[in-house]
């Protein structure tokens, strides 16, 4: 079968990128050999969604050690990457079919990080930060391929009377913007979105969705501030590239101030950090009124400076950081929510972030490496679609 992947050695991944097409063998399920295919399932891909963590491994700035180490593991020579998956069930384990009653053509989608169901965190229902997960397309091979072999527990079913195929794919990462607007109530408050990326623009659907007053939207770019604003957002505020600079990893208090007048001269109830950058970290801590809440899902690696930080413990601000999605609590909100008809969440994710499709959606089987790359730079959300 053919699959998307990576099969560079560790010393050639910091002078190469992007991903390759090639041939490599198709998942089976082997119950006399492997009893842990009784619990699994083979999926076809209908679509697969392109990840900002993808995006990362296909210029090789993250999951570097993740990758090879667990390719050393498996005495593997490539990884075949994505995570982000709308599939069609085309064999099921003889466990997976009694305990979980999937059969062969049901839809589903899947968690990306698969739990291992016997950790402290597990056990108490926290497997969204197991001990000893995999993560599909990272630590295990991924959905960027014409078959995928999966753990049946790990997937969930997709009603495509009531979401539309293109959306469906993207339940994984739109699962991180309900799991990061789920952490405190956000009914009737002010929020500030740190950040217009892929999961930022879902934000603000989601936070609207939940019930949040206003909303402002915060990035250096235009791009993504016009998608904020074709959103919905109340407001949007551009913090200019050669001010971050000037900056570093103090809070822009320009942006702030201009926060502080849109909401009671305070600040918001909540701020998101999704940008994962320092100073936007800063500037979000100092935009947040007494006794607010500041949700951080921006990732990077390396060391942070908070400044002023005695502002937090005087001023009653609290910091909560998010990763994945509760499973599946998070799985159950986000379905309602796109099958919820008040808001046109569905509607909006189609007609804005994804374009109707317009140089959105390819063809897997005809991918271009340099033509993708080119669409990764200019859209937050590429996906791919298989025959």
């Amino acid at each position: 079968m053919k699959a998307l992947v990576i099969d560079v050695q560790p010393e050639d991944w910091a002078v190469t990128q992007g991903m390759v097409l090639r041939e490599v063998p198709k998942p089976v399920l082997d119950e006399a050999n492997c009893l842990e295919d009784a619990g699994k399932c083979i999926i076809k891909p209908l679509y697969t969604g392109f990840c900002g963590s993808d995006k990362g491994i296909w210029y090789r700035k993250a999951f570097k050690e993740m990758i090879f180490d667990s390719l050393e593991k498996e005495d593997k020579p490539y990884r075949i990457c994505g995570h982000e998956l709308l599939g069609e069930i085309i064999e099921v384990g003889s466990y997976a079919t009694k305990h979980y009653g999937y059969r062969p053509g049901d839809i589903v989608s899947t968690e990306s990080h698969i739990f291992c169901g016997r950790c402290h965190q597990c056990k108490i229902g926290d497997a969204h930060v197991c001990s000893d997960h995999l993560i599909i397309g990272i630590s295990t091979d991924g959905c960027f391929a014409e078959s995928i072999k999966l753990p049946a527990k790990e997937l969930w079913r997709t009603d495509l009377d009531k979401i539309r195929p293109e959306v469906a794919a993207i339940q994984e990462p739109l699962g991180n913007a309900v799991h990061a607007c789920s952490k405190v109530d956000l009914r009737g408050k002010t929020v500030a979105i740190f950040g217009c990326g892929t999961i930022g623009l879902f934000s603000i659907l989601v936070a609207r969705s939940m019930g949040a007053s206003k909303i402002i939207g915060i990035d250096p770019g235009k791009g993504n501030l016009k998608m904020a604003e074709d959103l919905g957002v109340d407001a949007s505020l551009r913090a200019p590239r050669d001010r971050l600079n000037e900056l570093g990893t103090a809070p822009d208090l320009e942006v702030a101030n201009k926060i502080k007048s849109l909401c009671f001269d305070e600040g918001v109830d909540v701020a998101f950090e999704m940008s994962g950058s320092n100073q936007a970290l800063n500037t979000a801590i100092a935009s947040t009124r007494a006794g607010g809440d500041i949700i951080l899902f921006g990732l990077s690696a390396g060391d942070y400076t908070i400044h002023n930080f005695q502002e937090i413990i005087m001023y009653g601000k609290s910091l909560h950081s998010v990763v994945g999605r509760k499973v599946f609590q998070t799985w159950y909100i986000l379905s309602n929510l796109l099958m919820s008809g008040g808001h046109n969440l569905q509607d909006k994710i189609y007609d804005v972030i994804l374009n109707r499709g317009q140089g959105t959606v390819f063809p897997f089987s005809d991918f271009d490496g340099d033509q993708f790359e080119n669409v990764l730079n200019a859209r937050p959300k590429v996906i791919l679609k298989y025959e």
